[in-house]
């Protein structure tokens, strides 16, 4: 917080001029993302521009020169890769997703394992690609459902959501935020079942220097922003790890 305040300070100290900044932003994390960048831009007059999409689709666009500033994915693995290209600074994580299980008419009192056996057919995230798809897998195997049942893959959380919300799946494991958002019951699965999905932030090359860019980083720490991340179903990064 007093590192965003002094940014604030700072910002109100200099000439005026138009400081924007286009930011990535993984596809699960696009509402939240949109109402932090409104907080930010009625706090400090700087002006954010979002990008939504795969986290993989992100990343092939920035290698290929993509005019982004700040680059928040649903991993850790992207935001790694881009430091080690030297394409970035190091990377912060600013919130850790959950995963749900939606499925309309499900009751949410169910036993949600029963209640994918009984639905048959649901749509996960492809395991291989995003970090919500093997947290679906690694969730499903620790369950022993995984032999056995034939999900259907979407490309990212997006697409799996998508086919819940459309009607082309009876159910699918989720972004939990995601799942708040959609029509019909949804179920929390325990954050014990699989790997943390740790989702990182990292400020680009083209956005080294620009203030909309570092002081939406730096914000997106602060208490207010936690605060509103938390309320779209994701925890808090531990400051310590």
């Amino acid at each position: 917080m007093i590192r965003l305040a002094l940014f604030v300070f700072l910002v109100g100290t200099l000439p005026l001029r138009a400081e924007q900044a286009l930011v990535a932003v993984a596809s699960n994390f696009l509402k939240p993302a949109k109402v932090l960048a409104e907080a930010f831009t009625a706090e400090t007059g700087l002006e954010i521009q979002i990008a939504g999409g795969s986290t993989g689709q992100h990343y092939a666009q920035i290698l290929h020169g993509a005019p982004y500033d700040l680059f928040l994915a649903a991993d850790q693995e992207r935001p790694a890769l881009l430091a080690e290209q030297g394409l970035s600074g190091e990377p912060v994580t600013y919130a850790i997703g959950r995963l749900a299980f939606l499925a309309p008419g499900v009751d949410p009192d169910d036993v949600w394992q029963e209640a994918i056996r009984r639905t048959g057919r649901i749509a996960i995230a492809n395991p291989e690609l995003a970090p919500y798809g093997r947290a679906a897998q690694q969730a499903l195997e620790a369950v022993g459902l995984w032999d056995g049942l034939s999900p259907v893959r979407g490309q990212n959380v997006g697409q799996a959501y998508a086919m819940v919300a459309l009607g082309a799946v009876q159910g699918g494991l989720v972004a939990l935020s995601q799942a708040q958002e959609g029509d019909g019951s949804y179920t929390v699965i325990p954050d014990g079942l699989h790997a943390p999905i740790r989702q990182d932030a990292v400020l680009l090359d083209r956005g080294k220097g620009d203030l909309a860019a570092e002081g939406f980083l730096a914000y997106l720490a602060s208490e207010t922003a936690l605060a509103v991340t938390e309320s779209f179903g994701y925890d808090r990064p531990d400051p310590s790890e």
